[in-house]
């Protein structure tokens, strides 16, 4: 069928439902910008990409929700129309980082080193939980700075500046790398208590350093293997340690008897 709207061309769905696919041309880039029940929302969204990219002083917080144009589009031409970069993800550019935009009242910063990650992977939420979909897995964005999934905020890692939408590296601080291990503080010293669970959580012990408390969480999966209660425990690589060191804090690491005792 001829299209008689600009910026429209009509298609069908593999049920053979009519659908209608919005694009726009600018700068020598063909921009997808969606696909549509009808012609009239299809070219009313041709038409409001076509504002956008006319119009500098349309900004993101000009977006109104009952628009054609979704507001992930609204953010990629904006970003192409002012910084002359198209990325297909809803980034907007600063200078040394950039906004990641999950929702007009919802954006992340990253450093600028993050923007060919996030430029070729969208970012989804779930709850509290965001995540990207990678090698056929869903990957917490968390775990490009050391975070484990288990990890939980102000106890295993915090943000310097109180903004946990502030991703960018400076602003994350990594408090517990390692499984079972829980930093805390004793007398004005640092200290490491290891954690590890069986039924319920059963201290190990607290030691002096981080690796020792490390090491301890894997002395005691290995115990408890031993007899009998098998969870099958991930256990911690120090990556610090030569193999002859870590067997000398292997064997001389003290662990709570009750451990020793716990059998399956």
């Amino acid at each position: 069928m001829a299209n008689k709207v600009a910026g429209v061309y009509e298609t069908s769905l593999k049920d053979g439902t009519k659908s209608y696919r919005a694009s726009i041309t600018f700068k020598g880039k063909h921009i997808a910008l969606g696909s549509f029940s009808d012609a009239q929302h299809a070219g009313d969204a041709y038409s409001q990409a076509q504002d956008i990219l006319s119009d500098s002083s349309f900004t993101l917080s000009s977006y109104e929700k009952e628009k054609s144009l979704s507001f992930e589009k609204c953010v990629v031409l904006i970003n192409f129309r002012d910084k002359g970069l198209y990325i297909p993800t809803p980034i907007y550019l600063e200078k040394k980082y950039f906004f990641y935009y999950l929702s007009p009242n919802h954006m992340l910063i990253f450093d600028i080193d993050d923007l060919f990650y996030y430029s070729s992977h969208k970012i989804m939420k779930r709850g509290s939980h965001l995540f990207v979909a990678d090698y056929g897995s869903q990957i917490s964005i968390l775990s490009r700075y050391g975070i484990r999934s288990y990890a939980v905020e102000g106890r295993d890692y915090r943000f310097a500046n109180g903004n946990a939408n502030d991703l960018r590296y400076e602003n994350i601080e990594v408090l517990n790398r390692y499984h079972g291990v829980r930093q805390y503080a004793e007398r004005g010293f640092q200290k490491y208590k290891t954690v590890i669970h069986v039924n319920g959580d059963y201290v190990v012990g607290k030691y002096n350093t981080e690796n020792e408390a490390a090491i301890a969480y894997n002395k005691a999966a290995d115990i408890l293997k031993k007899n009998g209660i098998d969870k099958n425990y991930m256990l911690n690589y120090i990556e610090d340690l030569t193999a002859s060191q870590y067997a000398d804090l292997y064997s001389c690491i003290k662990i709570s008897p009750k451990i020793m005792k716990l059998t399956g």
